[in-house]
């Protein structure tokens, strides 16, 4: 153990030129500086931006370059072609159209029922809208509910068998080819306006004395007259209404019956 020196062998003498004590406060510090001469960047990385390579050849995105964009409008918010950005909705039909609901046929044929003596287009009351019979039959249904009387599946029965009745009736009648079992189902439903007007006013007052009757009898009239004036013009059946208007009235007799019963 004696060969090997001390620890002074291997790390030498201190030096004791070094000096550390603290610098005072307020006095400049030296601080080396370096001559930077190499240029900061590539010489030609300026370049490449100035002039950027086609589009498709691997070269910087450059956003001016295109007239249109991905979604086929170009600049000023137009697309290809010179369309507007709506232009795929604006030929759309309306949703009530698609649906298969004229709001002016059911007012046509509304109308048509309150006024008997009212002409209507042939053309409208060979529509299938099925919205205002439904909406009738439901609203007969619920006044008949109102008066604690649950007769939905009455209105149902009946109004199908009716229509079924009248579509044989109508097609012995005149041209079957004419005939229509949309178009049948969807005037004796907007004739059962009259019943639903009968229904509202058994709520306020009991219809089922003399007073009742006589109104009922009215209701079943005008029922019949509108409905088989609605018949003729759809289907061109000259001098047969009054022929037509029997059947009517048998079929709104048995609504008029569950609704004072």
């Amino acid at each position: 153990m004696s060969q090997f020196g001390g620890p002074n062998d291997f790390y030498g003498a201190p030096d004791a030129s070094y000096n550390f004590d603290m610098p005072e406060f307020g006095q400049e510090l030296n601080f080396q500086t370096f001559d930077n001469t190499q240029a900061t960047v590539p010489p030609n990385y300026d370049a490449a931006y100035a002039n950027p390579p086609a589009q498709g050849l691997g070269g910087f995105y450059d956003p001016t370059a295109y007239t249109e964009n991905s979604y086929g409008q170009d600049q000023s918010g137009k697309a290809a072609g010179g369309a507007g950005p709506g232009n795929e909705f604006d030929d759309e039909p309306p949703l009530l159209e698609e649906l298969g609901i004229n709001p002016n046929h059911i007012f046509q044929k509304t109308l048509a029922v309150l006024n008997p003596l009212r002409g209507t287009e042939q053309q409208i009351l060979q529509d299938t809208d099925m919205a205002g019979p439904l909406v009738f039959c439901l609203t007969l249904g619920g006044f008949l509910l109102l008066s604690g009387k649950v007769t939905f599946s009455y209105i149902y029965g009946i109004g199908v068998m009716g229509c079924i009745f009248f579509y044989c009736l109508l097609s012995l009648m005149v041209t079957r080819s004419q005939v229509t079992f949309g178009a049948v189902a969807s005037v004796l439903g907007y004739c059962l306006l009259p019943m639903v007007v009968l229904s509202g006013i058994n709520i306020l007052i009991t219809i089922q004395g003399t007073l009742g009757l006589i109104v009922s009898g009215i209701s079943i009239f005008w029922c019949a007259i509108s409905a088989s004036k609605l018949f003729a013009t759809a289907f061109s059946m000259d001098h047969q209404q009054m022929l037509i208007a029997y059947p009517c009235a048998v079929l709104y007799g048995g609504f008029a019956l569950i609704t004072i019963y």
